[in-house]
């Protein structure tokens, strides 16, 4: 039996207009376990009037910050409540373990949500003296208002995760939105929105439209009141979006892809700098856009280090998710599966060298086996593009200034990470590479007081921290003429 899941608009479950619907395969069994709405135009327009009508007069609009931050205190209550079953919920959906949304994703998502609740309080204006006006003294003031309606268009590698970013964040500085779940993971979503309902939230600030993206996505960048768009997931689709939003002037924040390159220096803690660039490589199958895919290495160590990561590779257990001692499931979908041989094939044609892994042939389930090249140059296809998938490229340098040089030879700049034991050498590099985030000695962490995001085709926007929750608001000068 398959589950049945509808749209959640204006605090009600509701299915497409048109009543189409769409299949949710399992990555792991290739078979049907849920069906979704299909979303409309029809069902985007009534999901958008729920929220806009929220901002013109109801009840949302009429809280204080501070009540926003209590209904988001309890919401990561109920998360945290709930966060076993809605990290199954995504693990299942994506043929990931549920170790490493129980560990990763919920965590930090509950971090988020009670770190906005705090922000909601927070979101001041500033007092600004100025000339006067025509020789009168004048009180010049700004406020924090909330942009609006937000159309929210989600990835589906960490579906959860991602969503709580948005939607803490808006909802803190009082705006509204439409959530476009990813069409292989609407189920954390449609909870998430029970939830709010739970908490006390008014019916229509938080709403869900299923569907794909060149329907419910589409419809979202077009719609006159949905005054800004916040996306996640490849730059093809940012760049279309972007042209789509910015007829008619909305803000956008584009949060994409990466090639994120790992730097391990000579004098690094080899096993801990082994370890991270593994963790940074087979994380969610690598299916992360921040994935430390380019491992560039100091030459003296090269070989050796190149053997050890072949190693960690090899010993990474793969199977069926949710069986004990597996570590790794298939990836998404079958487009993935395509798109990850072909690359790894592209390598092997390419001339780089083989270490770990190979070609993956399909049998049950879209599973993949970890993969590291060696001998790579900068300029192969393995090394440019986003594969999203678990595969590595070791690629040498010789000289920091090579390092330098290479990690910044990429139309991505997302993150990056420093394996060194020298500090003045990682601060030094990390001022060098152009991303938004770098680690030393780690993998660039995901915190909810951390601002988050991209340079180049990495993407437009920060989420995360305060800077997250400014980033939905405008700030409106008020001046008031003083007697003289």
């Amino acid at each position: 039996m398959t589950d049945y899941l509808n749209h959640f608009i204006a605090g009600e479950s509701a299915s497409a207009s048109d009543g189409r619907r769409m299949e949710l395969i399992d990555p792991v069994t290739e078979h049907v376990y849920a069906s979704a709405a299909r979303g409309t135009v029809e069902d985007v327009a009534r999901a958008v009037a729920a929220a806009h009508g929220q901002l013109e007069g109801g009840p949302w609009s009429q809280l204080s910050g501070a009540q926003r931050g209590r209904l988001l205190a309890r919401l990561a209550d109920l998360v945290e409540r709930d966060s076993e079953q809605l990290a199954d919920m995504d693990a299942s959906a994506i043929g990931r373990s549920p170790m490493e949304p129980r560990r990763m994703d919920l965590p930090n998502a509950i971090a988020n949500l009670r770190a906005a609740a705090g922000w909601a309080n927070q979101l001041e204006g500033r007092t600004i003296p100025t000339g006067g006006y025509f020789g009168s003294p004048t009180l010049s003031y700004t406020v924090r208002e909330p942009v609006g309606v937000v159309g929210a268009i989600m990835p589906w590698n960490s579906p959860l995760m991602i969503t709580v970013w948005k939607l803490a964040a808006l909802l803190a500085a009082g705006c509204t939105v439409v959530i476009k779940p990813s069409e292989e993971t609407p189920q954390s979503a449609l909870h998430l929105a029970a939830l709010a309902q739970e908490a006390g939230f008014p019916d229509g600030v938080i709403n869900v439209v299923t569907g794909y993206g060149n329907e419910v996505g589409r419809a979202l960048c077009e719609h006159p009141h949905v005054a800004k768009i916040s996306f996640t997931g490849s730059p093809e689709a940012g760049r279309e979006i972007q042209r789509t939003a910015g007829v008619l002037f909305k803000r956008v924040a584009l949060e994409l892809g990466g090639k994120s390159p790992q730097i391990v220096c000579e004098d690094a803690v080899f096993e801990d700098a082994v370890r991270g660039c593994a963790l940074g490589l087979f994380a969610n199958q690598g299916q992360v856009c921040a994935a430390g895919s380019r491992i560039l290495v100091h030459s003296s160590i090269a070989q050796r280090f190149a053997a050890a990561l072949a190693d960690a590779a090899q010993s990474v257990n793969v199977g069926d998710p949710r069986q004990d001692g597996v570590q790794m499931g298939p990836v998404a979908k079958k487009a993935q599966f395509e798109r990850v041989n072909r690359y790894i094939q592209l390598g092997i044609d390419q001339g780089a060298t083989l270490l770990a892994g190979g070609v993956s042939q399909h049998e049950r389930g879209w599973f993949v086996r970890p993969t590291i090249f060696t001998d790579a140059r900068n300029d192969m296809a393995i090394a440019q593009d986003e594969i999203f998938g678990p595969v590595g490229t070791i690629i040498t340098f010789d000289t920091e200034a090579q390092a330098i040089a290479l990690a910044n030879d990429s139309s991505y700049g997302l993150a990056a990470t420093v394996w060194t034991t020298n500090l003045v050498r990682a601060h030094r590099i990390a001022a060098a590479v152009k991303a938004g985030a770098v680690g030393i000695n780690c993998w660039s962490p995901l915190d909810a007081n951390l601002p988050w995001g991209g340079i180049k085709t990495s993407g437009i926007g920060r989420e995360g921290g305060i800077s997250g929750a400014l980033a939905y608001t405008e700030e409106k000068v008020i001046t008031v003429l003083l007697p003289s």
